[in-house]
Order: structure tokens, then C-alpha cells, then sequence
């Protein structure tokens, strides 16, 4: 992936890691272009970097999808970047009597969203790059965030899978795989203790200069590099025995 002079749509671009992509690609003379469902959370962003074209979107919506990439081809469409960044994250038990109702919507953001995105998009006539920003635990479950750690691992998969799909059409798929960050993913204050986002943008922007397809950092690293033995340590390390 060229580093510069894209134009790039990140979803979730108001915070944590997307915000990161966002103020790093602004850096590399990148028009960025983020969506999100909250309208305030956009305008801090606008603030901040007025260059940033926002749009408000909640991806849990299906015709606000259509919605978007109608907008883009309207508006933008010489768009050649997809970063699919937006997802959610819930701490729950499998007894939790809500559980099954937070487990559809963690499932439609984390899974139905990209899917349909990536489908819209790959018809953008000058897409060049599709951004999948999945987890460390794609490879080894926090059991703590059960439907979470399950569709990311969904998503690294869809990610494999749509790269080879997609060389014939020459797209390139990248899959950007953090570990657990300083964010607020989740909740405040569960991820206080964790790297920084900037280290670890600084680690994304690296890789990318190098060619890499597959971005990784600390945790991230050692799970996709790991094997069988490794992930089942890291399993029983993470999710001690009730």
C-alpha cells in the first residue's frame, strides 16, 4: 500500500485506534474521510483536524450502509482506501439474561457491518486497499468478552479468505491485528494498564512501509506467530478456572 495521497474512509474514526489512523494517514497527505453514529464525537474530531470530511452512520443499520457507500459514489468517488475499523466490545457472562440481545448486536456490528461494506465497496471503480482491523484475540479467546473474541476470529478468517478472492481484481488486503490497547473499548478504564495507541500506530505505519499485509504488535505478535502449545498457555493465562 502507498502511504500517501489516498482517500480513505475509516469507520469508527472518532476514537481509539481509528483516531490514530486518522491524525497518522492526515500526517502522510491523505484526504480521510471517518464515519461514526455519534454526531459530537465527529464534530471533536473536525476540531481537531478540520480536514477530515465526517458522516454520521450507525453500521448496525443495513440501509445506513447503503446509505454511506450511495454518498461515497455520489460524493467521493474517487475513494480507493477502506478501513474497516468500527467494531464493539462487551464484557457479559453466557447466564446474562440480556445476553443472547448484546450478543446480535456485537454480532451485526463486528460481522454483518464489514461483510456488507466490503461487498458495497469492491465495486468502487478506483479501490485499490481494504484496511480489516481485527485482535490478538482473533487467535486465543478472552472468555470475559465471549461474542467479541468470536468475531474477530470470524473476521481474521473473512480476511484470508477475502484477500485471495480479491488479487484478481488487484486489491490488497491488509489486516491490521492489535493486541489490547489504551482505550475505551469496552468500557473506561478496563484497558488503562495497556500499551498506547500512539506506539502502537507508530508500530502500523512502519509495517505498512515495509509491504506488510499482516500488522501485528506485542500480544498480536506473539499469538499469529504462535503455535498450538503457545495459544494454549496464553488461553489459561488469560481465563484462570472458575
Amino acid at each position: 500500500m502507498e502511504i500517501a495521497n489516498n482517500k480513505i474512509l475509516i469507520t469508527g474514526g472518532a476514537s481509539g485506534i481509528g483516531l490514530g489512523l486518522v491524525e497518522r494517514f492526515i500526517k502522510e497527505n491523505n484526504t480521510v474521510i471517518i464515519c461514526g453514529r455519534r454526531a459530537s464525537a465527529l464534530e471533536e474530531v473536525s476540531v481537531k483536524f478540520p480536514a477530515v470530511i465526517t458522516k454520521v452512520c450507525d453500521l448496525s443499520i443495513e440501509q445506513e450502509r447503503i446509505d454511506l457507500f450511495n454518498w461515497i459514489l455520489e460524493k467521493h468517488s474517487d475513494l480507493n482506501v477502506l478501513v474497516n475499523n468500527a467494531g464493539i466490545q462487551q464484557w457479559m457472562k453466557i447466564t446474562d439474561e440480556d445476553f443472547y440481545e448484546r450478543s446480535k448486536k456485537e454480532i451485526t456490528t463486528n460481522i454483518e457491518a464489514p461483510i456488507h461494506l466490503t461487498s458495497l465497496f469492491i465495486t468502487l471503480k478506483f479501490l485499490t486497499t481494504i484496511i480489516n482491523v481485527t485482535s490478538g484475540l482473533s487467535f486465543v479467546p478472552l472468555t470475559l468478552v465471549p461474542i467479541y473474541s468470536a468475531t474477530k476470529a470470524f473476521f481474521h478468517s473473512f480476511t484470508l479468505s477475502t484477500r485471495h478472492l480479491l488479487k484478481s481484481q488487484n486489491i490488497e488486503v491488509i489486516e491490521v491485528i492489535p493486541p489490547a490497547l489504551n482505550t475505551d473499548l469496552g468500557g473506561k478504564g478496563l484497558h488503562d494498564q495497556a500499551p498506547p495507541v500512539s506506539d502502537f500506530i507508530e508500530s502500523v505505519f512502519e509495517q505498512l512501509k515495509n509491504g506488510s499485509n499482516e500488522i501485528t504488535f506485542g500480544f498480536s505478535k506473539a499469538m499469529a506467530n504462535g503455535n498450538q502449545e503457545d495459544i494454549k498457555n496464553a488461553f489459561n493465562k488469560m481465563n484462570p478456572s472458575l
